[in-house]
């Protein structure tokens, strides 16, 4: 199992314990109020039949304050999520933090920003990519491109899927557009590994029927019922949610919670997962503001928030993105200050390597430079220890002041790795070295590595052959149901078909 990092402290709270009720009860009441919009008439039909008052022509459920607080207690506090290799399995919860891949819809170059349509080789290699490092936990879905060239529109996610079990022994999640999720749940299961089924709100206050159908299949297919479904709010203050923090949170947690409330009353105990994606509307240019610490603001309140349900956390705003183009001081300030707040805060995943520019570009290089900010700042969650060892004051008495020196003791070379974080593609050469050794800067030693990753790394365990033929005959069944559907033309079943295999 991938440890990954210990939160060795109380989480970071900025609002009192009256504020964090006051929230709660708000969102009670807009749930009891105002309601939810479910677009799913087997989900209105589900809660009629536990107590909601709906209506079926608004399409609209209106949740009972005991009835949410009974589903929400049903929620249990961890959960094991299984990869097909038992070294990436991941246990979410408590203070353990995980680290979890971006995406983007395009590929970025990373010195100019400008992008274009991957190809499915590059998606490949950027799911090797993030297979090899070693501080990213998770892979999200569509990961990490969700426009690959020569692959239509309804086969994208499925296609991404594939890529993802074939390239990758990490766990990752679904999408549930257009029917997709249960293609990743099939590819999972015959992999013998976990997914995290995906339960998306569209807001405000509003669920359409792909999110809720995609919940339904993983509560109520046998092979399925030990997956995770994983929640989002995805709102943008101002626009779809209150320019308010404290009015925002209010919607976010209500859209939340009448999912919560949905998936325990098909599958009392259902292990789950609330995600934050929240972000604040750039007036002046009118898209989300990427990156802003107003991100980091709201995941601290957020996470406080559902710390109180003791409930996994995933944030995924904040670290995600950026609003810049390129790789340079921009990316990595926004990307930190979130990331660190994030951490220190409570969540137990957050999303970050490789994003870019909003959410349409991915750059595998700056993925490797985002692993190396969740080394940094899982370094410092972890704390330190204070014991006689690292007190060390029969040390200091032996050393004193000066000429006394620390350099040659056995103290000395035991604890220095263990206390020192060791950065992998940072510049810290001293100024003569760096400039013998061509003047680098952390770009250039990130495009280094990723040279090595493509060049060695293996996936740790490979599909085996029946495996390898399930996935094949899966995507074989998606074309079927899409060219049904009306989505796919046989021409596009020749591209797809022609496209998978000429990478295989």
């Amino acid at each position: 199992m991938l440890k990954g990092f210990t939160r060795k402290f109380k989480p970071l709270e900025i609002l009192t314990q009256e504020q964090v009720e006051e929230i709660h009860r708000a969102t009670l009441d807009v749930l009891w109020q105002t309601g939810v919009r479910f677009e799913s008439e087997r989900a209105l039909k589900l809660f009629a039949k536990n107590g909601c008052k709906v209506d079926y022509k608004m399409h609209l459920v209106r949740f009972t304050p005991d009835l949410v607080e009974e589903c929400l207690r049903k929620c249990p506090s961890h959960h094991l999520v299984r990869s097909r290799d038992p070294k990436h399995d991941l246990m979410i919860g408590g203070n353990t933090v995980y680290f979890d891949a971006s995406v983007g819809m395009r590929a970025a170059d990373p010195d100019t920003g400008e992008w274009h349509r991957p190809t499915l080789r590059e998606n490949y290699n950027g799911v090797k990519v993030l297979d090899a490092l070693d501080n990213i936990h998770r892979l999200t879905s569509y990961c990490p491109y969700a426009d690959i060239k020569e692959i239509p529109a309804a086969m994208q996610y499925t296609i991404n899927a594939a890529c993802r079990f074939r390239y990758s022994t990490k766990v990752s999640r679904t999408e549930h557009a257009a029917g997709s999720g249960q293609f990743a749940m099939k590819m999972a299961h015959t992999c013998g590994m976990d997914i995290n089924a995906n339960m998306e709100a569209s807001p405000p206050l509003t669920f359409y029927e792909d999110a809720i159908t995609n919940a339904f299949w993983a509560c109520e297919v046998p092979e399925y019922s030990h997956f995770p479904v994983v929640f989002a709010d995805g709102d943008i203050m101002g626009a779809t949610a209150p320019a308010t923090f404290a009015g925002s949170l209010v919607t976010s947690s209500a859209e939340i919670t009448a999912g919560i409330v949905m998936v325990q009353l098909l599958q009392p105990g259902k292990p789950v997962a609330v995600g934050h994606f929240v972000f604040p509307m750039d007036m002046r240019y009118g898209h989300p503001g990427f990156g802003g610490i107003e991100c980091a603001l709201h995941n601290v309140a957020f996470n406080q928030i559902w710390r109180r349900h003791d409930i996994p956390i995933i944030d995924y705003g904040g670290a995600l993105f950026t609003l810049a183009k390129n790789i340079g001081y921009q990316t990595g300030a926004d990307k930190m200050q979130n990331l660190i707040i994030s951490a220190i805060s409570g969540a137990n995943v957050i999303a970050i390597a490789g994003g870019l520019f909003a959410e349409l570009t991915w750059s595998p290089e700056l993925a490797i430079l985002d692993n190396d900010l969740c080394g940094a700042v899982g370094r410092f969650i972890e704390g330190f220890e204070v014991s006689g060892q690292t007190l060390a004051v029969d040390v200091i008495h032996e050393v004193g002041p000066i000429p006394g020196i620390y350099l040659n003791q056995a103290h000395t070379r035991e604890w220095w790795k263990k206390e020192f974080y060791a950065s992998q593609v940072m510049d810290t050469l001293p100024y003569d070295v760096w400039i013998k050794e061509g003047k680098k800067n952390a770009l250039n030693y990130a495009k280094e590595r990723l040279k090595e990753i493509l060049a060695t790394h293996e996936v740790s365990v490979p599909l085996t052959e029946e495996q390898d033929r399930d996935i094949d005959n899966i995507i074989e069944e998606a074309m079927v149901y899409y060219r049904e559907k009306g989505m796919l033309s046989e021409q596009d079943v020749i591209q797809c078909r022609k496209t998978w295999k000429s990478v295989r």
